[in-house]
């Protein structure tokens, strides 16, 4: 298997398969990436190299690892090919038929002008669900993005299906939790507007009159490891970490 390593700080990563005699090639030759980092990495690489396995390991210096998460503990499960493989689905998102984005997290529709909200209706599955909303924009999040900006908005997660988040909007419209079978329509009817889908640096104009269609695609993302990754553990210990960090910069 061809091994490419993708992270800013990973010498101690790579010393370790080099004692291993596995060879680092470049991420386009690779059969799997091994990505050292946060989500933001993770969310980065499967955009600029989708398809191809990804085995995610957390930057031990910005967010420690609980015991059994341990560089240390994962390495040979990695050289013996016992990590946990993961399939994710990714969200699509069409703008007027043709600008198509895939998200393994989320997809936001969001207002460009932040001064200025965002006037649009909303389908799903062919029937009209708000004829008016106005607002920062809305969402829609995977089971994987259900803790993420999902859960800043609702304050909740869900296990199954697709999330439906209104954000900030001037009417009580209830957030939703959707089959994975589900299609969102959106029509701007005041803008403009902008898509994000992950943390892909391209955000899309969507301008007055446009129509965004959200929905699952067909395509995959291939993870290992990733278990071990969104430990609730290492979590824990990570926002200990920042709740430190915060107290320190008080005094």
């Amino acid at each position: 298997m061809k091994i490419s390593v993708i992270g800013k700080k990973c010498p101690q990563l790579k010393e370790m398969l080099q004692k291993e005699n596995i060879t680092i090639c470049p991420p386009e030759e690779a059969d799997m990436i091994i990505v050292y980092g946060g989500d933001g990495s993770l969310l980065g690489a499967e955009r600029v190299y989708p398809g191809v396995l990804k085995y995610p390991i957390r930057d031990s210096e910005t967010a420690p690892l609980c015991p059994l998460h341990s560089l240390e503990k994962q390495f040979p499960l990695f050289l013996e090919n016992k990590l946990e493989r993961t399939t994710l689905p990714k969200l699509m998102a069409t703008i007027d038929g043709s600008e198509t984005m895939y998200a393994i997290n989320d997809i936001f529709l969001h207002n460009r002008i932040r001064t200025s909200a965002l006037r649009y209706k909303v389908w799903i599955d062919g029937v009209l669900y708000a004829r008016e909303i106005v607002g920062d924009g809305l969402g829609v999040a995977t089971v994987h993005g259900a803790t993420a900006y999902y859960r800043s908005i609702t304050r909740s997660v869900f296990r199954v299906g697709i999330g439906l988040a209104f954000s900030n909007s001037t009417e009580l419209v209830n957030h939703l939790v959707l089959p994975e079978s589900s299609v969102i329509n959106i029509k701007i009817i005041r803008g403009p507007g902008e898509l994000t889908a992950d943390n892909a640096p391209e955000m899309p104009l969507v301008k007055d009159g446009s129509e965004c269609e959200i929905r699952m695609s067909d395509l995959k993302a291939e993870m290992a490891g990733l278990n071990f990754f969104m430990c609730p553990e290492c979590r824990r210990l990570r926002h200990q970490m920042r709740r430190e960090f915060i107290a320190e910069d008080r005094h």
